[in-house]
């Protein structure tokens, strides 16, 4: 069984994490949200049960697991079968897209950063919402992952490995949102805000975006 064998069969699983963990999710939708455009069309790759796509206002989005493809379009997105290293879409195509807890799950997350690139327009951004490796709480999931239905199958990146990314690929203006301080075991009852940086938030937002021409 592959990572999405596992969502496939465990849709409701997963959604209901959501419901039952409230104060996380808004959590991360606030640090998403802080760096969505205001205008312009979105696209999510790796869009699940569109948990993410549905409250930012994004229509469109890709998803390999017909299951949560199935909810996500119950929330009205229109979810196409696609892999992040092959999007079909043309060129220049967005004025932003989201990728959400996926580039751990990637066989080749480079190559999806690059194809999000190719189908953003110039000056677009890339928004990414991750687990942060090397976060204490991030550390403490990569330690466990073994244990979890969803996660066994994830390679968590910390901040710099992904900034790397985005750098190589040139994009520019990286901003970083981290959240969720709190120590997992306890939970948190109350949505925590988000700050500047990474290495302290489980959950790290950060987006970069398209120069408009190539950097000689």
């Amino acid at each position: 069984m592959d990572s999405i064998e596992v969502f496939e069969e465990n849709a409701a699983e997963y959604d209901e994490w959501y419901d039952e963990n409230p104060a996380a999710y808004i959590s991360e939708i606030q640090a998403l949200r802080s760096l969505i455009p205001s205008s312009g069309t979105g696209l999510e790759v790796g869009a699940g049960t569109g948990r993410f796509a549905a409250p930012l206002g994004i229509k469109i989005g890709v998803e390999p697991a017909q299951a949560m493809a199935k909810r996500a379009r119950a929330r009205g997105i229109e979810v196409i079968y696609a892999l992040a290293e092959a999007l079909p879409f043309r060129d220049e195509s967005f004025d932003f897209v989201l990728m959400v807890t996926t580039v751990c799950f990637l066989d080749d997350p480079l190559l999806a950063c690059q194809e999000a690139k190719r189908t953003l327009v110039p000056g677009g951004s890339l928004i990414i919402g991750m687990i942060d490796r090397d976060s204490p709480a991030g550390r403490d999931y990569d330690r466990k992952k073994t244990t979890s239905k969803f996660y066994k199958f994830a390679r968590f990146r910390s901040a710099d490995e992904v900034m790397s990314w985005l750098k190589d690929l040139d994009f520019y203006d990286i901003l970083t949102r981290q959240t969720i301080f709190k120590n997992s075991k306890t939970g948190a009852v109350d949505a925590e805000p988000f700050t500047e940086g990474h290495g302290r938030g489980a959950f790290l937002a950060l987006s970069a975006r398209k120069r408009d021409r190539p950097q000689k």
